[in-house]
C-alpha cells in the first residue's frame, strides 16, 4: 500500500475525530469560499485595489470618506489606475476595493477558524499523535497561500504592470488547491469508516495519475486567466480555425511559450481537458466494474464522471461566451468562469475521494 496515501482512520477514536472532522469539513467549505471569492476578485479586476498587506489594521475596510480617499490616492499610484483605470470614480474604486477587501478578510477569518479550534482541541486533547502531522502541514500550507498571495499582488504594483503576473497568479492558486485538496483528504480519513474501503490495484494508479494531470491542467487554466486568454481565441472546437494553431510557438520564447504564449496555454488547457475526459471515463468504466456492496461507493463511483462532463461544458461555454466580455461588468462570460472553476475544485475533490475509498493492494 502506498504509505503517502495510506488511510490512518483506524489510529483516531470516534471521541476524537468526530468534532475534529466536522471542523475540517467546516475549513474545507471556507477555502472553497476563498477561491471562489479570488475569481470574483480576478474577474472585477479588483485584485490590485489595496496596495498593502497589514495583516491587523488592514481587517476593516476604510470608515470614513478621508480614510476612503487616502486609499484612493494610494491606489493612485499603482501603474493599473495610471495606465487603464485613469477614469475612475471613488464609487468604482470602492467597489474593486470591496472584493479585494473581503477576499483577504475571508483569508483572516479562515486562520481565526482553524486557530481557536485547534487550541481548543488541544486543551482538550482530542488529538492523537496520528493527527499532529497533518495538522502542521495544514498550518504550513495555509501559511505560504498567504505569503504568495501578497507575492502576487506586489507583481502588479510596480513597473507598467496593470495585473498581477500570470506564473505567480496561477502559484497561487495552485497552493490553493493543495490546502484544499490536503484538508478534503484528512476530512475524509476521519469521517469514512475502514469498511468502505475497497482494494484494488488498478484504479489507485490510474486516480493518482488523473490528478496529476488535473493539477497542471488546472494551471494552464489559472495562466489562461491571468493572461485574459479567453478572447485569444474565442472558437471551438477548433482554435482559431485549426486544432493545432500555427501561432501557438514563438521560437525567441522557446520553453516560456508555455508560460506566455496565449495560443499554446489555450491549446494545452483545452487538450489537457479532452484527456483528463477520456481519463474519467476509464476511471468510471473501472470502478463499475468493481460492483462495490458499500453504501457510500455505490452512490460515488459515478460523481467524477458528471463532474468532468459539467467541467467540459462550462470550460466551452466560457470561451464562446468570453466574446461577450464588457469592461467593468458581470455577464455571461463571467459566471460561466466561475462556475468552471467551483467545478475544477468539485473535480478535484471527487478524485481525492476515489483515491481514498480505493485503496492499493
Amino acid at each position: 500500500m502506498d504509505v503517502t496515501f495510506a488511510p490512518m482512520q483506524a489510529a483516531y477514536s470516534e471521541r476524537s475525530s468526530r468534532p475534529v472532522a466536522i471542523w475540517l469539513l467546516v475549513g474545507l467549505g471556507m477555502i472553497i469560499i476563498q477561491v471562489l471569492l479570488g475569481g470574483i476578485t480576478r474577474l472585477t479586476g479588483s485584485g490590485l485595489s489595496i496596495t498593502e498587506w497589514n495583516v491587523v489594521t488592514g481587517t476593516f475596510p476604510p470608515l470614513s470618506e478621508t480614510e476612503w480617499l487616502v486609499e484612493f490616492d494610494k491606489y493612485k499610484a499603482t501603474p493599473q489606475y495610471v495606465l487603464l483605470n485613469s477614469d475612475f470614480t471613488l464609487g468604482e474604486f470602492k467597489y474593486i476595493f470591496f472584493w479585494e477587501w473581503f477576499h483577504r478578510f475571508w483569508a483572516r477569518l479562515i486562520g481565526v477558524v482553524f486557530l481557536i479550534p485547534f487550541l481548543v482541541f488541544l486543551f482538550q486533547r482530542r488529538f492523537t499523535k496520528e493527527m499532529v502531522r497533518p495538522m502542521m502541514i495544514l498550518f504550513l500550507l495555509g501559511a505560504l497561500q498567504g505569503a504568495v498571495g501578497w507575492i502576487m499582488v506586489a507583481s502588479g504594483l510596480t513597473g507598467d504592470a496593470i495585473y498581477v503576473k500570470p506564473t505567480r497568479l496561477a502559484l497561487h492558486f495552485l497552493f490553493a488547491l493543495g490546502l484544499f485538496a490536503y484538508t478534503c483528504w484528512f476530512a475524509i480519513d476521519l469521517t469514512v469508516g475502514q469498511k468502505q474501503i475497497i482494494a484494488d490495484k488498478t484504479i489507485p494508479r490510474l486516480t493518482i495519475g488523473l490528478i496529476a494531470l488535473l493539477v497542471i491542467q488546472l494551471g494552464f487554466g489559472a495562466l489562461m486567466a491571468g493572461h485574459k486568454a479567453a478572447t485569444a481565441a474565442p472558437t471551438w472546437p477548433d482554435i482559431n480555425g485549426a486544432m493545432i494553431p500555427e501561432a501557438m510557438w514563438r521560437s525567441e520564447w522557446g520553453v516560456l511559450n508555455f508560460l506566455e504564449n496565449k495560443i499554446l496555454i489555450h491549446f494545452m488547457h483545452r487538450n489537457l481537458g479532452y484527456l483528463i475526459l477520456l481519463g474519467v471515463i476509464l476511471l468510471s468504466i473501472n470502478l463499475y466494474r468493481l460492483k462495490p456492496q458499500s453504501t457510500i461507493f455505490k452512490l460515488y463511483w459515478w460523481l467524477p464522471l458528471f463532474i468532468v462532463t459539467l467541467q467540459v461544458v462550462l470550460g466551452i461555454a466560457s470561451v464562446l461566451f468570453s466574446v461577450q466580455i464588457v469592461p467593468r461588468t458581470w455577464g455571461a462570460f463571467e459566471w460561466m468562469a466561475q462556475l468552471h472553476q467551483m467545478v475544477a475544485m468539485f473535480l478535484l475533490m471527487s478524485l481525492v475521494g476515489v483515491r481514498y475509498l480505493v485503496a492499493g493492494k
